[in-house]
This record gives structure tokens, sequence and C-alpha cells, in this order.
């Protein structure tokens, strides 16, 4: 099965995108032909400074190498190298109704948040399904939550066959539940989003990354009493990075007391170096050689064109372009 996603390189990765999407995407490597992408045009709709956006695309493209995703099993990607997706965007908008588009709540939540609501934004989705039709995508890894943009996508591949009379042209993709991955929260216990300035930064400084899991926010509860785990960030990232053998300690933790929240929070930041000490030292090397990270990113963009082009030869041809 042929497997697609992409992230935005709209700032640092968090540990939120890892246990949300990385994780995963370096799993399915062993079981799909996969395709994951930098989406920079996405990344438009927020980030507007020229150089920002290629040290932000530099630093994701070292953060994908670094936490496992390997350019011999994957097909990686720069959104911006594959032209055949913009041109596959001009075709669906053509036949997707502002109705549809109207109803996503992405550009709603968005919109809410401060985002400039900007053509770019509204017709998010259009260049979304293009990503994921241009190379035939069977599967499209989503959170249980994310299912409406799979739904949109399918709807504009009916769309498009119905209007032209076929049926074959596009491949219809079907969503890959992640059932496992979990909300992360942040440090002031809002889902972890760079929008709510709340994250934990994989491949920040050691320094500013103690000093912000030390901040996480906690209540008075001293430290011989038990703490409350009802919406505690602390509990809840203790539980996700914690290693297997040390979740009993800290369900002891909270249940019996006995442990400051300090301690907790140091214990935390151990488990987050021994989960991404070896991923920092790699992502560090990455970052000295931006040659190397550029010719993957070209290599992986041949290999996506190839794939894209035998799907928009057929879309041209049904739509009269050739």
């Amino acid at each position: 099965m042929r497997v697609l996603s992409g992230v935005q390189p709209s700032g640092p990765l968090h540990i939120g995108n890892y246990l949300g999407a990385i994780r995963q995407f370096v799993s399915l490597q062993d079981e799909h032909e996969c395709y994951y992408f930098l989406a920079d045009l996405h990344a438009l709709t927020t980030v507007h400074d020229a150089e920002v956006m290629r040290g932000y695309t530099q630093h994701l493209a070292a953060a994908f190498l670094a936490l496992g995703l390997d350019p011999k099993r994957s097909v990686i990607y720069r959104q911006s190298d594959v032209p055949e997706v913009a041109e596959l965007m001009w075709y669906l908008s053509t036949v997707t109704s502002m109705g549809l588009l109207q109803r996503c709540h992405s550009y709603k939540d968005k919109t809410s948040r401060g985002v400039v609501a900007s053509h770019g934004l509204f017709s998010y989705p259009v260049l979304m399904a293009a990503d994921i039709l241009v190379v035939d995508a069977d599967l499209v890894p989503v959170g249980k939550d994310q299912k409406q943009h799979l739904e949109v996508t399918r709807d504009m591949v009916t769309a498009f066959h119905t209007t032209y009379g076929c049926d074959d042209i596009l491949a219809t993709p079907e969503p890959l539940i992640l059932d496992e991955v979990a909300v992360v929260p942040g440090l002031d216990g809002q889902k972890m989003s760079k929008s709510y300035g709340n994250t934990i930064e994989i491949f920040g400084p050691e320094k500013a990354i103690r000093k912000r899991i030390m901040s996480i926010v906690t209540d008075s509860t001293p430290v011989d009493d038990p703490k409350p785990i009802e919406g505690s960030s602390l509990y809840q990232l203790l539980r996700l990075l914690a290693p297997v053998d040390d979740r009993s300690w800290v369900e002891a933790a909270f249940a019996e007391g006995g442990v400051g929240y300090g301690d907790l929070k140091k214990r935390l930041f151990a488990y987050f170096l021994e989960i991404f000490g070896e991923a920092r030292r790699r992502y560090d090397e990455l970052q000295q050689d931006p040659t190397e990270l550029e010719a993957i990113l070209k290599a992986g963009a041949v290999r996506a064109r190839e794939r894209a082009s035998t799907v928009l030869d057929r879309v041209r041809r049904s739509v009269g372009m050739r």
C-alpha cells in the first residue's frame, strides 16, 4: 500500500509532532511504500518571511532524518519541488463547491486564533487533496479528529469523476486511523501546539528545554501528599515518555505521594534525553551539512514527480488538456 503524509515547516518540531505523527511515520516504512513531504506551500499561509521559511525547511528536513525517516525506504521531498501538486490543485478547484470548503473546521479554527483569512487558508483542503491524489496514495495516516480531511478529499474525487464522466482517473484514499495516538498536553494543559506557545521542542538547546519542562504548570500539593492526575500535564507527559518499566513508578509517585513536583519534572527531563538524545546528536550533524539535506530532498522530488507525472497525464487527458 502507498502511504502519504506531510508536515508543515512552520516552526521547530516539538514532542507532540513526534508522538502524534512522526513516530508512526517511521514504523510505517517497514510495511508500506511511503511518501513524506515538507509542506512548504501550506506553510505560506502563516510564514511570510523568506529567510525564516528556508530555516524552518532545513530544520524539518534534518529533523525527519534524525528521527528515523530513511530516504532509502521512503520518498522524502519538498512539496514545492513537485509542481504537479499545484497543477492538480487547480483542476480540483474547478469541481469543488464553495459549500464543501465552508464546512471544513480547520479554516474556522485557524481564523478564530488570529490567522489571516486568506484565499490560501480557505482553499487549504484542495491543496491537501492534491498532495494525496498526485501520488495515488492508498492510505493517509490521521488521528480520529482529522477524518474530515480525508472525507473532503474523497468528495473531490467523486466530484471530479462525476463531472468528467469517469471513475478511475483519481485513486480514492482511505484514512489510516492511528488509534494509539494520544493528545499530547502542552506546558499549560492545552493541547501542545506552536500556535499556543506551550511546546517542548525536540531539538532546542538543552538548557532551554530543561527550563521549559521545569515551568510546567502544577498545583500546590505538598511533597508527601498524593498528587491529582486529572488535568495534570505533568502526569500525562510522564506517562507518554516514561519507559514501560518506569510507568508503575510514575503511577505510585502520584497515587502515594512522597515525590515533589520538582523531582517529577527532573525525571521527565531525563526521559526526554533518553528518547531524543541520539536524534539530537544526529540532527546537529545534519545541520552542519545542508548540501546533504538538499541532495536528499531533490532526489526525493525526482521520485515523487515520476509518480505524479503519471497521475497528471491521466487528469490532463480527462479534462481535455492533452
